[in-house]
């Protein structure tokens, strides 16, 4: 069909006006995929227009959807009028809500039994399927910014006490391997609807069947937290999980951390990152439904994991899950916590006969790879100017040793990490944060420790980069420090003069 108006500066009517990569770039799908999308559209009732095609209208809609642009620079991109480009979204969106995503988005779109077969990550069967073969669901809330609406019971409504700004929550849920099963809502965020209430009015309400999709013997992976046991933890002294409960956490995270990849990958739709206008308030249900949809029809899912693997690793971390910390018991029993316990500062580029290790031997440690990435950043906020690592060494405890890592959340918080080792490996492990007591992986704390002896003290460049970065910054603030006092008396000797 032969459009109006002189030539876009976009064209995605015209075969080869567009590489696979710009097409890429603006929808989000590649060129085969959005041929697809454009093909299963024209088969149902949205038309060309006066003004638009049908490649043109997806292509506008995803462009938005991609990149957060205004309708006006839409307009300018696309040669067409602002209303135009209004329209063509509106239409996108409508149809696409209607028709497409019913048939990959939504409890009833997909089967229990296909969640089970294809959908769901071998580790996750053998960690919580004890044989039975359920479905498992890992459910958490995302975020979506709004503007602060100027009824003012509609605003206190959408307020987040814990974002401290306005905001909506859909309610996402997804398989082991990424898949997204349904994004229910979204919901007001105030305090009345946490997780676990919008979960209870979900069941309540048997929104989407959920009810009837969900069996007895099912697991639901949700986010705990430690906000909820707080108050409990503090009434009874504790301020650290015991052994087994940090250990079961550990398997929990193993498998949760695909939700927040998921959400990481909704947010990479940038309208959706961004403050949507109360304008759009009432479509934000069906913008990120349709990122969803699209995403299960066209993105790859996140982990289907290796049965032999996961297998191995699932083995070993059930094993791990029932074992005690017994370096834990040892502080605690031997008082190797307390000051009066006499240590030794040391260097810990001189500290004796610990082993050197790979990046493999700690993810075997850590189980794994999240820990690892962060201890050079720890390390780096753990060296001094010169480079120096401060260990302490115990006088009656061969290869035990401690440090003070510093909390990359509190400034004034400092965790005792010990690490007990032979002559090839690290032997047990144990840290005063939450999650410190456990036997299954480590945590951060003692990842960054374990990572520097084993690692990054025989790495120059890193110690360099450290030491020289250091070095710069504190030339810079004493260069700030000094240029503004003299500003200061240039200031005070000008108004003495006059």
């Amino acid at each position: 069909m032969a459009l109006r108006g002189s030539k876009r500066r976009i064209d995605f009517d015209t075969e080869n006006a567009l590489t696979s990569s710009d097409i890429l770039n603006l929808t989000g799908l590649s060129k085969e995929n959005f041929n697809d999308l454009c093909s299963i559209v024209q088969k149902g009732n949205l038309r060309d227009s006066r003004t638009r095609s049908v490649r043109t209208c997806i292509g506008i809609f995803l462009t938005k959807l991609k990149s957060g642009l205004s309708n006006k620079l839409l307009s300018t991109l696309f040669n067409l009028g602002k209303d135009s480009v209004r329209r063509a979204i509106a239409s996108a969106r409508k149809y696409l809500s209607e028709n497409f995503v019913p048939s990959n988005l939504g409890f009833n779109h997909i089967s229990r039994e296909e969640v089970i077969t294809s959908h769901t990550r071998p580790l996750a069967q053998s960690l919580f399927g004890k044989g039975m073969y359920p479905a498992i669901i890992v459910a958490d809330g995302t975020y979506i910014y709004i503007q602060k609406s100027s009824q003012f019971k509609f605003q206190r409504k959408c307020f987040s006490m814990h974002k401290h700004r306005p905001l909506v929550k859909p309610m996402v849920f997804v398989t082991t391997s990424g898949y997204i099963i349904s994004v229910i809502g979204p919901y007001f965020s105030d305090g009345k609807n946490n997780d676990a209430q919008i979960m209870k009015h979900i069941i309540q309400h048997d929104i989407e069947e959920f009810k009837e999709w969900v069996t007895e013997d099912d697991i639901m992976i949700v986010d705990r937290g430690f906000r909820d046991a707080l108050d409990l933890l503090q009434e009874m002294g504790e301020s650290q999980l015991p052994v087994e409960d940090s250990n079961v956490t550990r398997l929990v995270t193993k498998i949760r951390w695909v939700v927040e990849s998921v959400n990481g990958r909704i947010k990479s739709w940038k309208y959706l990152d961004r403050v949507l206008p109360n304008s759009q308030i009432p479509f934000v249900s069906d913008y990120v439904n349709i990122a969803c949809a699209i995403m299960n029809k066209y993105w790859p899912e996140l982990n289907t994991g290796d049965l032999e693997q996961d297998e191995q690793l699932a083995s070993k971390m059930l094993y791990l899950s029932k074992q005690k910390n017994l370096l834990h018991e040892k502080i605690i029993e031997e008082g190797l916590d307390k000051r009066s316990c006499k240590w030794q500062k040391i260097d810990a580029s001189s500290a004796p006969t610990f082993p050197r290790l790979s990046e493999e031997d700690i993810r075997n440690i850590t189980v794994g790879v999240y820990q690892l990435k962060l201890a050079p950043c720890y390390t780096r906020e753990h060296l001094d100017d010169d480079g120096n690592y401060e260990v302490f060494t115990c006088d009656h405890e061969e290869n035990l040793l401690c440090a003070k890592i510093q909390s990359r959340h509190i400034s004034s918080k400092r965790y005792r990490v010990w690490v007990k080792y032979d002559d090839i490996s690290v032997v047990v492990w144990y840290c005063q944060c939450k999650a410190g007591s456990r036997v299954v992986g480590t945590c951060s704390h003692v990842t960054a420790l374990i990572w520097y002896l084993g690692i990054g003290k025989y790495t120059i460049t890193f110690l360099k980069t450290v030491v020289i970065g250091a070095n710069i910054f504190s030339t810079l603030v004493t260069c700030q420090i000094q240029l503004l006092l003299t500003k200061v008396t240039t200031r005070k000797q000008m108004m003495k003069s006059e």
